[in-house]
């Protein structure tokens, strides 16, 4: 299970670093060496997106790499067939983060039962609240699968504690409201938050959304347990090709 693995890796590093990509974008060939260059960079695990045509929770950049990817006749079964392949061959967990519709229109059984056999770790869908979800959840407990559920600055401690009681892996704590990629402030309020997370699960903690550079990760030290890097890294490609990953995530250590 991830939350075993996680604690074991912060044994060694005071934070962990979590990736975030969306898959056939530019290419699935892309993909690929864009993964290959963040496992080589050092990244802890990866979030594998399944592009969809209306993701609320994301911003401009990582809007439209999903609808690039679909303008490129990306589909739901070359996404798992491709993770299938790359979690079979590099020595990281791998997750899938999509929306409900996609689960829906697949099948909800089906979709956990392939996550299972393609050696997928756990799940991130942020327009699935547990209370309407009751089939995944089931499906994703008799696979050992780890459902991610989100919790933000205007989630209450009641509700953090109940999304923590149904979660297992980690809990994904969201820096701001909005959607990715705009700016955070990295201030007392952010470690006033953590706190809140910190007292509402033992579980490990990680911290999304506007996370860009080393500067916010040595913030998040001591405070989160793993730093979620996702847009600045689509930025990255787009402006200075493939090459440039590896260096960069090297860089965040």
């Amino acid at each position: 299970m991830l939350e075993n693995y996680l604690k074991e890796g912060l044994k060694e590093r005071d934070i962990l670093l979590m990736t975030h990509i969306v898959l056939g974008y530019p290419t699935f060939e892309q993909s690929l060496q864009i993964i290959e260059a963040m496992v080589k960079g050092g990244v802890d695990l990866m979030e594998l997106q399944i592009p969809f045509s209306e993701p609320i929770a994301d911003g401009p950049v990582i809007l439209s790499a999903n609808q690039k990817a679909l303008a490129g006749g990306v589909t739901v079964s070359q996404c798992m067939d491709f993770a299938a392949k790359v979690s079979q061959s590099f020595p990281i967990p791998f997750l899938f983060m999509s929306y409900y519709n996609i689960l829906l229109k697949y099948g909800v059984s089906r979709f956990v039962s392939v996550m299972a056999e393609s050696n997928l770790k756990g799940a991130i869908v942020p327009d699935l609240p547990p209370e309407e979800g009751q089939e995944y959840m089931e499906a994703m407990k008799d696979h050992k699968l780890d459902p991610i559920f989100i919790i933000s600055p205007t989630t209450s401690s009641e509700r953090m504690k109940y999304l923590a009681s149904v979660a297992s892996g980690f809990m994904y704590c969201v820096a701001r409201k909005g959607v990715t990629g705009a700016n955070t402030d990295f201030s007392i309020q952010l470690q006033n938050y953590l706190n809140n997370c910190r007292k509402a699960t033992p579980l490990p903690l990680a911290l999304g959304f506007g996370v860009k550079n080393k500067t916010d990760i040595d913030f998040l030290k001591g405070k989160a347990d793993i730093a979620v890097i996702g847009t600045q890294t689509i930025r990255l490609m787009e402006q200075e090709g493939v090459g440039a990953v590896e260096g960069f995530i090297r860089d965040l250590r």
